[in-house]
């Protein structure tokens, strides 16, 4: 509620957005025809929640979209891009699966999971659901993802953590580790915060992520989560967000919202991680720029992975 004056409430809606938020007099009605599932998709929640009927399959979710449009009113909640599972589609998607069935106690970290549906994905193709750590800044999120997946503590062995990668109690920054990691794997059921994963994560995954904070903040993020990954050569940090032929500030809407977006290009995200965030040669930049229509507009997406060499 914001004051308008000593005698007149007038309601709003906070949107968050990184360490501001958006606030909106009102919000549009959820719309169901934005809803749709490609085969393999429909295929995997069918599976992973155990619905076999298109119609049951599809008023659960709506169900979930709209406990979750509560909680948070994204953009992404509205258009259903919390279903989608964009990690599945980058070039370096068999290798991390690869790497949690193979290396030893790799961990996955999924930040800004939303309802963590590439997480569950990724366990599904077989990295162990107990070395798998979602986090997102609203618990909410975490428990709805018990109720999208039909699961609970009890039997789904995942871990979620809320909290604000921004705030150093959830994650300090440490310089990338080099050589062996002389702090043993915590007990990753007890953890509350992200700290005590310095220099072991093996995969970390940052879909839509990083476009939720200012430049000097995506480059605060990135110190943070190199500091998190495992020196093991192979060791991946993979995303995907708005980007840009030119880096800068670029005026997005959705929702008929209005704000900015700070959009790296392919050459600045590179330099960015290849000489500022860890030092020059230590890793391998890859990144592609992508047309996304979404909602009548087109917008350019940045695909991008950050390996140790």
């Amino acid at each position: 509620m914001q004051s308008a004056d000593v005698s007149e409430q007038v309601t709003t809606y906070e949107i968050p957005f990184g360490e501001k938020s958006i606030h909106v007099p009102e919000l549009p009605p959820l719309n169901p025809e934005l809803y749709w599932l490609s085969p393999q998709e429909a295929e995997f929640f069918k599976a992973a929640i155990g619905i076999d009927d298109d119609e049951e399959l599809k008023a659960h979710i709506l169900s979930v979209q709209e406990k979750t449009w509560k909680i948070a009113p994204y953009g992404c909640v509205y258009v259903f891009g919390f279903l989608r599972m964009a990690i599945v589609h980058r070039p370096e998607y068999q290798e991390i699966v690869k790497i949690g069935r193979e290396r030893e106690n790799a961990i996955f970290l999924d930040i800004g999971c939303c309802l963590s549906t590439e997480s569950r994905r990724v366990a599904a193709d077989g990295w162990p659901a107990h070395n798998i750590i979602a986090s997102d800044l609203k618990q909410g999120f975490l428990d709805l993802s018990h109720a999208l997946f039909r699961t609970s503590k009890e039997t789904y062995p995942g871990h979620f953590i809320a909290g604000n990668v921004l705030d150093p109690e959830m994650l300090t920054i440490v310089p990338p580790a080099r050589g062996p990691v002389s702090t043993p794997l915590p007990d990753l059921s007890s953890l509350t915060a992200l700290t005590s994963l310095h220099g072991h994560c093996s995969v970390i995954n940052a879909s839509a992520f990083f476009s939720c904070f200012t430049e000097e903040q995506q480059l605060h993020v990135a110190r943070a989560l190199a500091g998190l990954l495992s020196p093991v050569p192979g060791s991946i940090i993979t995303g995907g967000h708005p980007g840009a032929t030119v880096k800068g500030n670029y005026p997005h809407s959705c929702l008929n919202i209005d704000y900015d977006v700070f959009c790296h290009s392919p050459e600045s995200w590179t330099e960015l991680w290849d000489g500022t965030v860890f030092a020059k040669g230590e890793v391998k930049v890859t990144t592609r720029l992508r047309e996304i229509p979404m909602l009548g507009n087109i917008f350019l997406l940045l695909e991008w992975s950050v390996t140790r060499l």
